[in-house]
């Protein structure tokens, strides 16, 4: 067996393969690529505070490092999860000490700067304003929510994105070129495979090929397949953080797919996010606000089969109860669509919000009491039973001054194409009692 087995590399393989120069970041093309900005930048000598907002493992302390580099300045890596004031403090010092020294500028990399409260913010903040920090943060959070104002209106946001499989493929070629796997032969599959456990993550990636290097040399094995990684890789399926964008951004994907009428777009999200740990019971109650908000009374059966699969798991639980979930996000898929109902709702909820407290006229009132029934309480109110059609034709229920409001109006798609012509119908008997005032039976 070839000796390279007994002689296992030990710098980790994320390090040793960290790039140090913008031509040797995969990925991120279009930050770095010809003429973008990032590049741009560089090529200029201007830093700028910046923001680099992202998924794990896509760059971002790299290329902080990568740009300090090339504008020759002092870098100040802190960690927000373990930086605190006193430490931005000790950074400005260091930077006026840099600049009297030698007059070279000074980067302050705040990584997981979502994790630094307003306070912590803005102890730095008059330093980047004055020019004497040029500041880059790295997030995985929306900047928009956990970055504040201030500090967000002086740094340039740049989204990075995940690594395609292409992309990973380049990174593995780096390796083996590298002779980080010499003596292991990956076949086609297995690298495929590593790319679909990192998920996009280049550290993640790393890191798997590491423990997969590891794996083999103990086991003096150089054919690396499918099958092999599978005996020795336990690969974490979280893919999301519970709180975060992601998660968010995927219950908005299998919304928009129910919405859309797309079955199998809805299953794929679903099972993402079931396979990323999402809670089953957030999901089911997202079905079932997808049945009453899009489909409505245009298919009443919708929230039945949501509320009876969100039952359905509760009693059998996992892995049972999710094909409940699935054949549910299925059905509304497929089911007919409206959102008048929802519509109606919103728009007499924003109605009464601004609207006076109009008094309930009396015809409408209860009367319980002989007292209610000498003030006229329920005196000329008719009961619909007793008419034709059991419609009083021409009866206002509103408080008076809201006689013709309309928020309901219904899709011309299933049931509710039928409840269409039927409240066609009842308004039709309604403008005939206008003409005819006399045609109203009185009680």
């Amino acid at each position: 067996m070839n000796d390279l087995f007994a002689n296992e590399p030990k710098k980790p393989l994320a390090e040793a393969l960290r790039p140090a120069r913008l031509d040797e970041v995969i990925g991120q093309r279009h930050l770095i690529g010809p003429g973008k900005p990032l590049r741009l930048a560089v090529e200029s000598g201007q830093p700028h505070s910046m923001i680099l907002w992202g998924p794990p493992g896509v760059g971002k302390t790299t290329l902080a490092r990568i740009l300090a580099h090339s504008f020759d300045a002092e870098f100040i890596p802190l960690s927000a999860v373990f930086a605190g004031v006193k430490d931005i403090r000790e950074a400005v010092e260091k930077a006026h000490a840099a600049l009297q020294r030698s007059g070279r500028r000074t980067i302050l990399f705040v990584d997981e700067v979502h994790r630094f409260n307003k306070s912590q913010q803005d102890a730095f903040l008059p330093f980047v304003e004055s020019g004497l920090l040029t500041f880059i943060g790295a997030t995985t959070e929306n900047p928009s929510f956990e970055v504040n104002s201030a500090l967000l209106s002086r740094a340039q946001v740049y989204v990075l994105n995940s690594l395609d499989e292409d992309e990973l493929g380049q990174l593995f070629a780096r390796a083996q070129s590298g002779g980080a796997l010499d003596g292991l032969d990956f076949d086609e599959a297995a690298i495929a495979a590593l790319a679909g456990y990192a998920d996009g993550d280049a550290r993640r990636f790393l890191n798997l090929l590491e423990q997969t290097r590891t794996a083999a040399y103990a086991r003096q094995q150089g054919k690396i397949d499918a099958g092999f990684l599978s005996e020795v890789l336990t690969v974490n399926a979280r893919r999301f953080d519970k709180g975060g964008d992601a998660f968010y951004d995927q219950i908005s994907a299998l919304h928009k797919s129910v919405r859309g009428s797309s079955p199998d777009a809805a299953l794929y999200w679903l099972t993402r996010m079931l396979d990323g740990g999402a809670d089953p019971r957030y999901l089911a109650r997202r079905l079932v606000r997808m049945a009453w908000e899009d489909i409505g009374l245009a298919d009443p059966r919708a929230m039945q089969i949501a509320n009876d699969a969100a039952a359905a798991y509760e009693r059998l639980g996992s892995p049972e109860g999710e094909l409940a979930l699935a054949q549910a996000a299925i059905y509304l898929a497929v089911a007919a669509k409206s959102n008048a109902g929802y519509k109606a709702y919103n728009q007499a909820r924003a109605f009464v919000k601004q609207d006076k407290s109009r008094p309930v006229p009396v015809h409408l009132r209860n009367a319980p009491t002989r007292l209610m029934q000498e003030l006229g309480y329920g005196h000329a109110y008719r009961y619909a039973h007793d008419e034709p059609h059991a419609y009083a034709a021409g009866e206002n229920y509103f408080p008076e001054g809201l006689e013709d409001i309309r928020w309901y109006e219904p899709a011309p798609r299933g049931l509710e194409s039928k409840i269409q012509d039927k409240l066609a119908f009842l308004r039709q008997l309604d403008a005939d009692a206008q003409q005819d005032p006399d045609s109203k039976k009185q009680e």
